[in-house]
């Protein structure tokens, strides 16, 4: 029988090329995996470059990150404007002046405000307004006042307080030493009408700013429009800041005095600056139409009736008119010596300034002696209708104390009232091309008053 032959050299050599496989696949696995694992954190570190560069860290500061996140959430140039608009809110912000001041100045195409950032503008400072141009009263009347001070190189940003992002990208674009705040729903009785439109201008809108304001790194100083119907069912005489106004007579006058207890809390937590101003009936070229000598003006030409108010004992009414170019002197005059705040990055670092002054003139004048003094500007005998007073009326005011005012800032009215009516009617009659019956006025300057 033949002998089988011999395998074992040929089993050997499979068991040997079989090991060398093994080792060679392993080597490749781990070679596979460390070039996969380089390639993976080359990637990594690609996607960190860009992003780096595509987004720069955010700084320590929340109101960069409050900026950037309101940027992102609704796209980088979708707020406010591009690099034009942009180029106007630092043109029109920056001061011509040594030291100037960088002032936000809120409901800018306003009465008060158009004529405050006029001022502002005029000594060198750098002035941007803000506006929604809502249509409480004609528009068109704030549009004539925007077209006069873009002839001041004043740019008025046309948006809303409640848009955080808007205010956010403001902030961000033009360092504001200064917001001066005049934006707010006014009027009393339109409350009745729509009591939405005050909470959201006067409260949710004023907390808003704030926040804004917090946030911003350095803080601005924030001088603000309060009212004299803080004084609500208030009783005393002459009024004076340090009375109790905890009973107001209007939702208009409870929502400017919550204005001044939300500004006593950001005071008080984060260090703003925030000087509340309680402004008494002010009048003058450019006014409001809403307020009584604008329309008594209005309706004496037309022939109209006049209703003249008296109180529930037969009083006549009397009223603290405040000449527009007095209160534009206390609003500048606060703005001046509002000292800086004290917070840093939202975080309170030390106690801040907190004020409240009236602006008023204070000499009342009964209402029958402002339509006496009309009828006689006017040549023309107004029709009279008198009513008494509905007990849920706005309560009349007789007086103003301002003398802490005048220690701290110099404010002393000097205007009389049929000085200031004189210079009101004679914008009135040139900038409606209307004139008296028998006496022509010449037209109106680009003047403030």
């Amino acid at each position: 029988m033949p002998t089988p032959p011999d395998t074992s050299k040929t089993l050997k050599l499979e068991r040997y090329n079989s090991y060398l496989r093994k080792i060679h696949s392993t080597k490749l696995i781990n070679a596979s995996s460390k070039l996969l694992f380089r390639a993976t954190l080359l990637a990594a570190l690609l996607l960190i470059l860009f992003f780096t560069i595509t987004y720069p860290p955010l700084s320590d500061n929340p109101h960069h990150r409050l900026h950037r996140h309101s940027l992102l959430s609704t796209s980088l140039f979708s707020v406010g404007g591009g690099a034009a608009w942009e180029k106007q809110v630092r043109r029109s912000s920056t001061p011509r002046r040594p030291n100037g001041l960088s002032v936000l100045v809120t409901g800018a195409a306003g009465f008060v405000g158009s004529h405050c950032s006029l001022a502002l503008k005029k000594r060198g400072d750098g002035v941007v307004g803000l506006d929604n141009f809502n249509d409480y009263y004609d528009p068109s009347l704030k549009r004539a006042r925007q077209n006069l001070l873009k002839k001041h190189q004043v740019f008025i940003v046309e948006g809303d307080l409640n848009d955080a992002p808007l205010l956010s990208k403001l902030f961000y674009v033009a360092p504001f030493t200064h917001v001066l705040h005049l934006a707010a729903q006014a009027g009393v009785r339109y409350a009745m009408q729509n009591p939405q439109s005050y909470i959201r201008s006067n409260i949710a809108g004023f907390v808003n700013l704030l926040e804004i304001a917090k946030a911003a790194n350095p803080q601005p100083a924030i001088v603000w429009a309060s009212s004299s119907s803080v004084y609500g069912l208030n009783t005393e005489n002459p009024f004076s800041e340090i009375d109790r106004t905890d009973k107001p007579a209007s939702l208009y006058a409870a929502t400017k005095k919550a204005g001044e207890e939300i500004a006593h809390t950001y005071n008080h937590i984060y260090g703003l600056s925030l000087t509340g101003l309680r402004f008494f009936t002010v009048y003058g070229p450019w006014g409001r139409p809403d307020m009584a000598y604008f329309f008594f003006t209005k309706d004496i030409l037309q022939g109209k009736s006049i209703e003249i108010y008296k109180t529930h004992d037969q009083k006549e009414v009397a009223r603290d008119f405040t000449y527009i170019d007095d209160v534009v002197k206390g609003c500048l005059g606060a703005v001046d010596t509002a000292e800086k705040s004290t917070g840093s990055g939202g975080k309170k670092k030390g106690p801040a300034q907190l004020r409240v002054y009236n602006l008023g003139n204070t000499s009342p004048v009964p209402v029958g002696r402002l339509v006496w003094i009309l009828e006689g500007l006017l040549e023309t005998k107004a029709k009279k209708h008198v009513i008494t007073m509905p007990r849920n009326g706005d309560v009349p005011f007789t007086h103003a104390n301002v003398t802490l005012a005048h220690k701290d800032f110099g404010y002393k009215p000097t205007t009389d009232l049929a000085t200031g009516l004189r210079k009101f009617v004679k914008w009135y009659v040139g900038y409606y091309g209307i004139q008296p019956r028998t006496k022509k006025e010449t037209q109106p300057t680009d003047e403030s008053g």
